[in-house]
């Protein structure tokens, strides 16, 4: 348990959950003076939610414009977060994006790499061979690269948001989870072992955000999702470690599959390369842990057939193959909203297992949100009125 609270302060905000999404959250509020405490279900560090492990893609290149312009504030944030802490967070490596020629989001990545001057390149079928032999494209598939894109050393990342944090004068209450959250112009708190208040709070519960939300009235489409981390034996150690020769990929729906796979160069286990189905099989997150069912194991079969044709340097059964959570929205999009009727009670969840990445960012807006502010980008995608008419809302 880190820190201490007193029953009788009242904070400016309550962050609820310390993971990523949560921790950039609470970091920004300290940086602007607010007195925050964050409380945590999990004694930390812990690996039963989604923001542990040791690395992540980070990129640019997304079909759609809203997500590039807040990558670019995104890295300029984590720069600037390792400045504080003295700790590198990012090495840049490039993306490669992979898809059929005529896939429209192919075409519409491209595009918006154009038009945010993202530094890009495409490769014809030969420069590519030459450049990485160790891939293989599939035949009517073209390639470029998000010269941005890199990896984000994710565990690193999350450990030093938490203890800038602490640094700022944030406390952090792990092994404490909330029984009850009950609305007012201050919102109380319940833990098993303590009652708190603050002027506003910031849900970012993750996988257990629905659970949480139920009650305040919000029935939210949020799915949370098992997905198989699976890490892959190189036949010859060091081919694809070396980010000149691997950089980090996509492929968009490979072999007509509706979801993306990815990969990124070898850095948690030596000679390993992590690739990794981007979908996964509907769980209860406080029963992640159960064994693996038919339809996790169908994925591993999909991504031992996608190794076989795309990246036959590596043994076609993965050698090691780790859990973590996604919780999904319809659309993929976030969640960052205030609550319909209770104004200062404000949502961050279903980042749909490519939202580690923005938490600097995410943070930020959240922050903003909490302290009564206009956001500093424009939320029309992320608010939750898209859902309104699906919500069994009892407010």
């Amino acid at each position: 348990m880190a820190g201490h609270a007193s029953r009788s302060t009242v904070y400016d905000c309550i962050v609820l959950g310390a993971g990523i999404q949560g921790c950039c959250t609470a970091y920004h509020l300290a940086k602007n003076g607010q007195k925050t405490l964050q409380l945590e279900q999990f004694l930390l560090p812990h690996s039963r939610g989604s923001s542990h492990g040791q690395t992540r893609i980070t990129r640019k290149a997304y079909p759609e414009d809203f997500y590039a312009k807040m990558m670019e504030e995104s890295y300029q944030l984590w720069a600037q977060l390792e400045k504080e802490t003295n700790t590198v967070l990012c090495r840049q490596t490039g993306l490669l994006v992979i898809g059929d020629e005529q896939n429209a989001e192919f075409q519409s990545t491209w595009e918006t790499l154009g038009r945010n001057q993202v530094p890009h390149q495409r490769y014809t079928t030969e420069e590519f061979q030459r450049r990485f032999p160790g891939v293989l494209l599939q035949p009517g598939e073209a390639v470029f690269n998000d010269e941005s894109g890199g990896v984000l050393y994710a565990d690193k990342a999350l450990k030093a948001v938490q203890d800038r944090f602490r640094q700022l004068g944030g406390i952090i209450r792990d092994g404490e989870r909330v029984t009850g959250i009950t609305p007012g112009t201050e919102v109380t708190v319940n833990t098993a072992s303590q009652v708190y208040r603050a002027k506003s709070l910031v849900i970012t519960a993750g996988a257990w955000a629905g659970k949480v939300l139920s009650p305040l009235g919000l029935q939210l489409p949020l799915q949370p999702l098992g997905i198989n981390v699976c890490y892959w034996k190189e036949k010859v150690p060091g081919a694809y470690g070396i980010p000149q020769k691997f950089p980090c990929f996509i492929a968009l729906n490979p072999g007509g599959d509706p979801h993306e796979i990815y990969g990124l160069p070898s850095n948690e286990y030596p000679g390993l390369i992590k690739v990794c189905y981007h979908h996964g099989s509907k769980v209860d997150p406080d029963m992640r842990d159960r064994p693996l069912e038919s339809p996790s194991l169908q994925d591993i079969q999909i991504l031992s057939n996608f190794v076989s044709k795309y990246l036959p340097g590596l043994e076609p059964e993965p050698a090691i193959v780790e859990r973590c959570m996604y919780t999904i929205t319809p659309d993929t999009n976030f969640i960052l909203d205030r609550h319909p009727q209770f104004q200062n009670i404000i949502v961050g969840a279903g980042f749909s297992g490519h939202g580690f990445k923005f938490s600097p960012v995410v943070g930020k807006i959240l922050c903003e949100l909490a302290m009564g502010k206009e956001p500093s980008h424009d939320l029309d995608h992320f608010r939750l009125s898209r859902f309104l008419n699906k919500l069994n809302s009892t407010l």
